[in-house]
């Protein structure tokens, strides 16, 4: 065992975890994580997006508590925190598309707003809950499309409902934590609360509707050409175990030294894999080892952002956690989950070898080694 799994083990075995939007991308892959390190793990989401999503294929669902239903129902959210009881809560579950947001505003923001304060108001009222993670996205900033990265403290904006919505949601995050989740709030809650941005994650078992990867592999799977909306957009593209160590990371050193982790956290990649859309797909067609793609660009497309870039320096230096997979290795693992699975393999067996493996790769410096 890695010394990264011997820390993590130590902070969650035994320990319940309750994700919000486990049946989804990021959130199927946590909850195997977790399941890896013998944390008692519950989720609580809507049905998963289709039968060959992640979170079925990997049979997520087979060795934990699964609960379904929406965050947006701040009743059934309490019955699942009083019957479950967790010590870590993990919020993912959120409304993930920029596109979306344009066909459903007020459904998105209900579910963004509105659902990370029932999550939050449930925290506060168990008693049991020592770390709240709140997981944001990096478009919860107000991008002037700088060409340096946005830093933690730098103002939330959002040009779009999606993008306001998470803004919005570190907002409430940012009050709740002080009013709540800190030493000087009156009989506040003993919880410590975080929230996490990452960049354009990708990985396998992804296939939401306008998201480039999922949308490469259901062309390239149909012998067709990739359509590329946006070939000159750069984006900080990342594998989804790299954000997701830093997340587990943080939460054990949040449950280990408590509020000296409390606040915003950027998980992004290094500068290099900050590359444009058309080189992302290129990298994925010769991952793949066939397909080419085309520039479906049009004029009067909805607003979405040429450059966005995240500062990553607060969560190497005062964290200890740094990325481990460029660009390329992100693409590698992910395109192998697609290739295995049209072959009809274990997935969760692969899945599962891919954390393992990125727990021996990810670096553990100084800091880090306080949470022994």
């Amino acid at each position: 065992m890695t010394p990264l799994a011997d820390l993590l083990r130590t902070a969650y075995k035994n320990r319940k975890v309750l994700i919000t939007g486990h049946t989804g991308f990021k959130g199927s892959w946590l909850a195997l994580w977790l399941r890896e390190i013998d944390a008692d793990v519950a989720g609580f989401a809507l049905d998963p997006h289709t039968e060959r999503d992640n979170f079925v294929r990997s049979q997520v669902g087979k060795h934990m508590r699964d609960f379904r239903g929406d965050i947006r129902d701040f009743e059934t959210v309490r019955k699942v925190f009083d019957e479950f009881r967790p010590e870590f809560v993990f919020h993912l579950a959120a409304q993930a598309l920029v596109r979306d947001g344009y066909a459903m505003p007020k459904e998105t923001f209900d579910t963004n707003v509105g659902g990370t304060v029932n999550i939050l108001e449930c925290s506060r009222l168990t008693d049991s809950v020592r770390v709240i993670i709140n997981v944001t996205s990096d478009k919860c900033y107000e991008n002037k499309e700088w060409t340096w990265g946005y830093r933690e403290c730098d103002p939330m904006g959002g040009h779009d409902p999606y993008s306001s919505s998470k803004g919005c949601s570190e907002l409430v995050s940012s009050a709740y934590r002080r009013s709540f989740f800190d030493d000087n709030a009156p009989a506040g809650s003993p919880a410590v609360l975080s929230t996490v941005r990452a960049g354009n994650v990708i990985g396998g078992g992804d296939w939401a509707n306008d998201r480039i990867v999922p949308d490469c592999i259901r062309a390239l799977e149909a012998g067709l050409p990739i359509q590329v909306r946006n070939p000159l957009a750069v984006r900080p593209w990342q594998h989804v175990l790299e954000p997701l160590g830093g997340y587990l990371l943080l939460g054990a050193m949040m449950s280990k030294y408590g509020r000296d982790y409390a606040g915003p956290w950027n998980f992004g990649p290094e500068r290099s894999s900050s590359i444009n859309v058309g080189n992302l797909v290129d990298l994925i067609v010769r991952a793949w080892g066939s397909g080419r793609w085309e520039s479906a660009f049009t004029g009067n497309a909805v607003h979405e952002a040429n450059l966005l870039t995240l500062d990553i320096n607060k969560a190497r230096y005062q964290l200890g956690w740094s990325p481990c997979l460029d660009v390329e290795q992100a693409i590698e693992k992910t395109v192998e989950w697609y290739r295995e699975n049209i072959k009809g393999a274990d997935m969760a067996t692969l899945v599962k070898r891919q954390i393992w493996d990125h727990m021996g790769e990810m670096r553990i410096d100084d800091r880090t080694r306080r949470a022994d």
